[in-house]
């Protein structure tokens, strides 16, 4: 049997990502610092996922292992060191914090004179992931160190997507998820190419994929959520019932899929078939999300190279239409939520300086002529 490292045993990493190494007959080591997982998943060896929609088919995972690398990172170590694939799904910002362990892993694979091919895969909502992850493991390792991953070890990108609902259950591993799942590596980044996942996509170019998720679900799913709150609605679920916000969020889509197709030639019917499946997903009643979560962070939100000023920009530059993905930004300023720090600062920096200043501040526009359509679209 295959075996897999994944670090995060998390619901995402139990339900999206361990699911799929499953199926695919991995035995699976998962690794965290949550102990109640950790001592549940060596307990019982396996868990149960349901799928978040009508039916509520359950699917089991076996073969499982936990290890905390908080207690034991030499048993981190040494999974690595024979392993087949390592995998992570713990967040952008945790994974130089892994990356000791994973350098420490490559080192002992080259003392044992493990040669197998091996590929580090980061499975996280970001561009540019595992390459990311591999400038932070390369800073741990020393020349011979490095010399042995250039060889052996690989860090292809992914673009991940799955909807993952809030949840509380009693058993710390049950796991409910959306039916679907979409996983696409960067094939020109693999060191192990004879090792093909099935249900995972792999792409010569994976740029067109990020971008399509990132400007489709990720800009939708944000559509609805504050055109829902300016509406007063709490949950995507009652928002999207909303034809104003039904009407708004295909209206966006309609506009990122144009530059999208323009850009990269995406097939229409295709790429109108991709949204209409997210707009099924945002209508889930199973996997309704508080709109106080997915519209957080709203400064990250309106980053210059994030799911609204990026594809403004682009579709400026070419001649398109963004009028409606303008007017959702005009709303992100108004977004107010307590329990949020960014949308506090955000409100606080609105009432300290002027709304061109602060435009400019939080979406690094230069053009002057976008920064005052979105002034416009605030007021």
């Amino acid at each position: 049997m295959m075996k897999a490292v994944h670090f995060g045993a998390g619901n995402i990493g139990r339900g999206f990502i361990g699911e799929v190494l499953a199926s695919n007959g991995f035995e699976i080591d998962f690794v965290d610092v949550n102990e109640t997982i950790i001592d549940a998943l060596n307990e019982r060896h396996g868990y149960t996922i349901e799928l978040a929609a009508p039916g509520q088919e359950q699917i089991t995972v076996k073969n499982v292992s936990g290890i905390n690398n908080g207690k034991h990172p030499e048993q981190v170590v040494a999974a690595i060191k024979d392993t087949n694939l390592v995998t992570t799904a713990i967040g952008p910002k945790i994974l130089k914090f892994i990356a000791p362990l994973i350098a420490q892993g490559i080192e002992a694979r080259k003392a044992a004179g493990n040669t197998a091919k091996l590929d580090v895969i980061a499975c996280e909502n970001m561009i540019g992931g595992s390459q990311s992850l591999k400038k932070d493991v390369y800073s741990h390792l020393d020349a011979e160190g490095k010399e042995f991953a250039d060889q052996y070890i690989g860090f292809p990108n992914a673009a991940v997507d799955r909807i993952v609902p809030l949840q509380k259950h009693d058993d710390p591993l049950f796991v409910s998820v959306e039916p679907f799942k979409e996983w696409v590596v960067d094939e020109q980044q693999m060191a192990n190419k004879d090792l093909k996942l099935k249900s995972v996509e792999y792409a010569p170019d994976l740029e067109p994929y990020i971008e399509r998720k990132l400007f489709s679900v990720n800009t939708g799913h944000a559509t609805v959520a504050y055109t829902g709150k300016s509406l007063g609605y709490e949950t995507i679920g009652d928002a999207i019932k909303d034809e104003k916000v039904l009407n708004q969020l295909k209206s966006v889509l309609k506009e990122t899929g144009d530059l999208l197709i323009a850009k990269w030639g995406f097939d229409r019917a295709k790429h109108e078939a991709y949204q209409a499946k997210i707009v099924s997903r945002f209508e889930n009643t199973y996997i309704s999300d508080d709109i106080a979560r997915v519209g957080r962070t709203p400064i990250r939100k309106l980053g210059y190279d994030e799911r609204f000023i990026r594809p403004i920009r682009e579709a400026k530059e070419r001649g398109l239409g963004y009028a409606h993905l303008l007017e959702t930004v005009g709303l992100i300023y108004h977004f107010d939520e307590p329990q949020d720090e960014e949308s506090q600062k955000l409100q606080a920096m609105l009432k300290e300086k002027d709304l061109e200043t602060v435009v400019k501040e939080i979406t690094g526009l230069t053009d002057q002529d976008l920064v005052a359509q979105i002034v416009a679209a605030v007021k």
